[in-house]
This record gives C-alpha cells, structure tokens and sequence, in this order.
C-alpha cells in the first residue's frame, strides 16, 4: 500500500510540474507580435532577422517563431547557410542578444 501511495505521489508531481513547464512557455501569434513591437517591447522582426544573418553571411531564414518564455520574449530563427547547412538561434526579442546559435543535426 505505501509503495502504491509513493508511485502515486511520484506520478503526480511529475504530471503537475510538466504542466507547469508547458504553462511558462508559449506561443506569441502575428497580432500580439506586432502590439508588443509596436510599444517597444520587442525588436522589430527586420533588425532581430539582421542579427541572426550576421551570424552566418550569406545565410536565408527558412523559419521564424516568437515565444514568451518565463516572461521573456525569445525569437527562433532557422536559417539555411550556403553550404546547406540549417542553424537554429535564439535571440532575445528585447535587447537582440544571441542566446543560442547551433547547427542543426
């Protein structure tokens, strides 16, 4: 019976923080995008694509997504470089900083 109970506590906690995980992050669609770069919030998509192409000379971006995570806005960009290689970058959408900028396996 205490097993049982622990398992049951473990499974709980396990489900509960994975729905916390999923309620920090979230998608931001094209309405919101464009009210939070129209106060300033964020960058504009323009310049935040223009830092992620510096990055890789040459470069076209495949893909774009904005997201609020932990009350942050990041930026994804995937971009395709001459060689065909795909990178995926991480921008911060406020500042335009680089948090991640990795070759897609």
């Amino acid at each position: 019976m205490r097993k049982t109970l622990t398992l049951l506590f473990a499974a709980t906690t396990l489900t509960f923080g994975a729905n916390l995980a999923l309620a920090a992050d979230r998608d931001i669609g094209p309405d919101e995008a464009l009210k939070l770069r129209d106060a300033g919030t964020i960058q504009s998509f323009e310049s935040l694509n223009e830092t992620a192409l510096k990055q890789h000379p040459g470069a076209k971006v495949e893909e774009t997504e904005l997201e609020e995570e932990n009350g942050r806005y990041l930026y994804k960009v995937e971009l395709r470089d001459a060689q065909n290689q795909q990178w995926d970058l991480k921008l911060d959408a406020a500042t335009g900083e680089v948090l991640e900028n990795q070759k897609d396996d």
